[in-house]
């Protein structure tokens, strides 16, 4: 069981685990290495051996950055006028200006080259932006004091599921007979969306109300 509580875990890695074994209950997909190779080198400073597969880090980058803008102001933690002016006359102020304002710069930078990238100007402009939101988003007191609850969500679903593996749906079960189990809850963790996991944390942890059935209530003897 002491391998359970000591996983090694990274996003890109699992990617990779999902469509090599866990994908087609268990058989995978047959994919080429060049797309293997792009999936396992999509994030961080890894850089894909191939041009296809190192345009996944820039559609990456540019999803989740305009994604992570509209989440922020959606949740109040942002507004649009607290992104710097500048960023805004280059990149654009919408949703969809921005991203085609980086996609065409990835487009135009890439075109005649050996390699992929983003024109100057807007490859500067989109990198302080993620730092932006590095310091003013991701590292804000309003979304971080909600960081050690999710933290607390996962660490305990994945005890209880370390304690109790015959828990989890038969195909993350069955696998822990060739892989440990920790990584087999993590597994069927990582696959959970994060309305799954909180629903799940609250029917497995949560008390329920009970419930007093119609013909009860009223004045007791009566």
């Amino acid at each position: 069981m002491q391998d359970c509580f000591d996983p090694s875990f990274t996003h890109y890695r699992q990617s990779l685990r999902v469509v090599e074994f866990l994908e087609k209950n268990g058989r995978g997909l047959n994919l080429t290495w060049e797309v293997r190779d792009g999936i396992v080198n999509h994030s961080g400073s890894n850089k894909a051996s191939t041009l296809e597969g190192r345009i996944i880090k820039f559609a990456d980058r540019i999803a989740y950055i305009n994604h992570d803008i509209d989440d922020s102001i959606r949740a109040g933690i942002i507004t649009l006028e607290d992104i710097p002016l500048r960023y805004r006359e280059i990149l654009g102020s919408g949703h969809s200006e921005r991203i085609n304002t980086m996609v065409s710069s990835v487009i135009e930078a890439s075109r005649e080259g050996d390699d992929i990238a983003m024109t100057p100007e807007v490859g500067e402009a989109t990198e302080e932006l993620r730092q932006f939101l590095f310091e003013n988003v991701y590292h804000n007191p309003v979304a971080k004091r909600e960081e050690s609850k999710a933290r607390n969500l996962l660490e305990q679903l994945y005890r209880y599921f370390c304690a109790n593996p015959q828990k989890m749906p038969a195909f993350y079960y069955e696998n822990t007979a060739n892989d440990s189990v920790g990584r087999c809850v993590c597994d069927y963790i990582s696959g959970m969306t994060d309305r799954y996991a909180v629903d799940l944390y609250k029917d497995l942890f949560i008390p329920k109300e009970w419930e007093t059935p119609a013909s009860h209530a009223g004045v007791s003897g009566t």
